[in-house]
């Protein structure tokens, strides 16, 4: 049949006979998503030569480091997978029982032992069990799309250095708004119900929306000792810091600028300092105060990277970066750098600090509650000073 003879019996086709349905794609199952999810982990280390590895950096290596783990954590997963591991991420002593003696020998909790008590004899259970009224449950978020460009962003901004990951502190700073990152998984805080003080500890019912289009009502300090074990906090976006701060119009005044800043130095002893950054004031665009920054000893003789940078408006920002720079104190770097004459300068505007803390305390600062806090240099956070 020529192809003009097949297009007349395909448009003379009044009863659709020849119309063939796609067949329905089929779901993936458990299996087909574990599958997945390890070859994911597979192309990582083809890409990069190395395991994931749990990077404050970047959240989706953590998210696969974390899904490792949980695979090794589990038998039935790893047998599952073996076939699949051309990396040997699975390598575990599998023990061929073959004979009685292979039953006792394998018997790791001494249940077969002869001094073994009786089955009815239970040891290390409490008698009495206090269980709480409500257990928190994750289900489905049914608004989920009133969330989900706040995850597309949040993400977005951890690839482009405008957010942080950090080891999780102090769990009385779980806020509305906030972003952490539980075993992998991005999750914003929505809610924050009512506090309450029970056995002198704050708590709180939370809503915590999840990047996997989950929620959970859970409690604030049962979120909390979930971060502490396995989680991440996520700095607050820089720019929003200021926001609510001032209405700006055109009776308002500009005084300056306010910038972080971080050095791009080749010297080994610069370099090896992690969470180094310049805290500074300028009265001038900040790309054009530093535009010379090789020839200047307060930038260390080496160009810099704008990390963050803002206007001022109606306050002296001069004052601020002096109230920081004292706030920081103790974590100024201390070091001699030689000008192009040979002549030696010791920069004060440097500071050892994690960049979301060096956030959290310009937003301390702006609301006036930094008088109740100091920043200890060792465990790199801000603390309450009643806790001091």
């Amino acid at each position: 049949m020529n192809p003009e003879d097949l297009k007349k019996l395909i448009d003379d086709d009044d009863l659709g006979l020849l119309k063939v349905k796609p067949k329905a794609q089929q779901q993936c199952t458990a299996d087909e998503r574990l599958i997945a999810s390890f070859e994911e982990i597979n192309k990582f280390i083809d890409d990069n030569g190395r395991e994931p590895k749990p990077s404050m950096a970047n959240i989706i290596e953590y998210q696969l480091h974390s899904r490792l783990n949980a695979i090794r954590a589990d038998k039935e997963k790893i047998k599952a997978l073996l076939c699949l591991d051309k990396h040997g991420l699975l390598k575990t002593e599998i023990k061929e029982i073959k004979s009685i003696e292979d039953i006792f020998a394998d018997d790791d909790f001494g249940l077969l032992s002869s001094e073994a008590d009786s089955i009815f004899t239970l040891k290390h259970v409490p008698k009495e069990t206090n269980m709480p009224d409500y257990i928190a449950r994750r289900k489905a978020c049914e608004d989920f799309d009133k969330f989900e460009h706040l995850f597309i962003q949040c993400q977005e901004d951890l690839r482009q250095g405008k957010r942080t990951l950090s080891p999780f502190q102090n769990e009385q700073n779980i806020d509305k708004g906030l972003f952490f990152v539980l075993k992998g998984v991005l999750l914003y805080v929505a809610e924050v119900g009512e506090r309450e003080i029970i056995n002198d500890k704050v708590n709180a019912r939370l809503r915590c929306i999840f990047e996997n289009g989950t929620e959970s009502d859970m409690l604030l300090r049962s979120l909390a000792a979930e971060l502490y074990k396995d989680g991440r906090r996520v700095s607050k976006h820089f720019d929003h810091l200021l926001e609510g701060f001032s209405n700006v119009s055109a009776e308002d005044e500009e005084t300056g600028f306010i910038y972080i800043l971080k050095s791009l130095s080749k010297d080994p002893n610069i370099q090896s300092i992690e969470n180094l950054f310049k805290i500074g004031f300028s009265k001038v665009p900040v790309e054009e105060r530093i535009k010379n920054a090789e020839q200047e000893p307060t930038y260390l003789m080496a160009p810099v990277q704008i990390v963050s940078a803002f206007k001022c408006f109606n306050f002296n920002p001069q004052k601020l970066e002096q109230l920081l720079h004292q706030f920081f104190g103790t974590a100024c770097l201390n070091i001699d750098i030689f000008d192009n004459q040979g002549k030696r300068h010791m920069p004060r505007e440097w500071f050892v600090a994690p960049l979301d803390v060096i956030q959290e305390a310009i937003q301390l600062l702006l609301s006036g509650e930094i008088v109740n806090y100091y920043f200890e240099s060792e465990k790199q956070e801000i603390v309450e000073k009643c806790n001091k």
